[in-house]
């Protein structure tokens, strides 16, 4: 379904502060320290390290702690200071970070289990002593691998490994579905800047998409069923008795990315990005609609930047617009994302 995505140069790009060589081990979640000069990342060696920036300018490890078993997710608030990571054997492990950021302290342990589900996303409401199901939304073809909220507009966005990104109304009009089209590889971190109305996204080829999320979209359509082109009625290779009568061969069967209609090749042979629909790289239209989108309407509604290394963990702190990336590379990048956030 997707195109090669081919970046267009951009005058404004992250500017990269610094890099953070952690260990011979692949870093799989890492956040920023706010207000700090620092990163706490945890590596798949089943350590800990809390980085903080010397005076050389260099970061070097203030804290090394080891554990027992591989962490898969981590949260840190900054307020209380408390680190909390979830195991790869279902317990939770809960830290106190000294003041200093150059200890921390083990606090409590949770044991309990988690049911993943692939390629939907569930939406639960919790009381103070129930947890009830609000809703489960279906529309990814594969895992789920990155979710974030916008608490104004009520909108839910979710990445996916199917390299797709959709964008849930959930405060407006229920049960519309945007899909943005923006990676090669699977998504691996979103976060959203409010006062902007901006959404980062992250992937494993290596992209930061910033996708400018105050413009009008529009859902894409079904894609409809048909045994023959819907333009100009040739049969498609399944639809024998068409073929018979009319003693042509089968054709392939496409569909217009814009009106969702089934096309054989000939009638769907031009591409067209179509940007208000997610689409900021060409993809297959049919010749109707590809001679009816206008130039406003293929105006690009996002920007792409290279990261220079598959991404595997993001972590976004909004209050200094820092982006940090973690890398296949074993390299952590922090980047000053204002250029880009404005």
């Amino acid at each position: 379904m997707a195109a090669d995505i081919q970046p267009r140069a951009q005058a404004r790009k992250p500017l990269l502060l610094s890099k953070i060589e952690t260990s011979q081990e692949l870093v799989n979640t890492a956040v920023i320290i706010p207000k700090e000069d620092g990163v706490i990342s945890v590596s798949d060696d089943r350590t800990i390290r809390v980085w903080l920036k010397r005076d050389s300018g260099q970061y070097w490890p203030s804290v090394y702690h080891s554990m027992p078993v591989s962490c898969s997710c981590m949260s840190f608030n900054p307020e209380t200071r408390r680190l909390s990571l979830g195991m790869d054997n279902g317990v939770v492990l809960d830290f106190i970070v000294s003041e200093d950021y150059n200890k921390i302290t083990p606090a409590h342990t949770y044991q309990g289990k988690a049911d993943w589900m692939s390629g939907q996303v569930t939406i639960l409401k919790l009381d103070q002593n129930t947890c009830s199901l609000v809703t489960t939304f279906k529309g990814h073809t594969g895992s789920v691998t990155a979710l974030c909220w916008d608490a104004m507009q009520r909108v839910l966005f979710s990445g996916s490994s199917d390299h797709s990104i959709i964008m849930w109304d959930i405060g407006g009009r229920k049960g519309t579905a945007i899909e943005l089209q923006g990676h090669n590889d699977k998504v691996q971190g979103l976060c959203y800047a409010p006062h902007t109305r901006q959404l980062i996204s992250c992937g494993s080829d290596g992209g930061i998409v910033i996708w400018d999320m105050e413009v009008e979209r529009q859902e894409t359509p079904e894609w409809l069923d048909s045994d023959s082109c819907q333009k100009c009625e040739q049969p498609f290779f399944w639809n024998f008795k068409q073929m018979w009568d009319s003693k042509k061969i089968g054709l392939r069967q496409h569909h217009c990315r814009r009106c969702g209609q089934a096309v054989c090749g000939k009638c769907s042979s031009r591409r067209s990005t179509i940007p208000l629909m997610g689409f900021e790289f060409p993809v297959r239209v049919c010749d109707n609609c590809c001679d009816s989108i206008t130039e406003q309407e293929r105006a690009p509604t996002a920007t792409f930047h290279d990261s220079k290394h598959g991404i595997v963990h993001m972590h976004y702190e909004p209050t200094r617009s820092w982006l940090l990336t973690s890398g296949t590379d074993r390299v952590v990048k922090l980047w000053d994302m204002t250029p880009v956030i404005s």
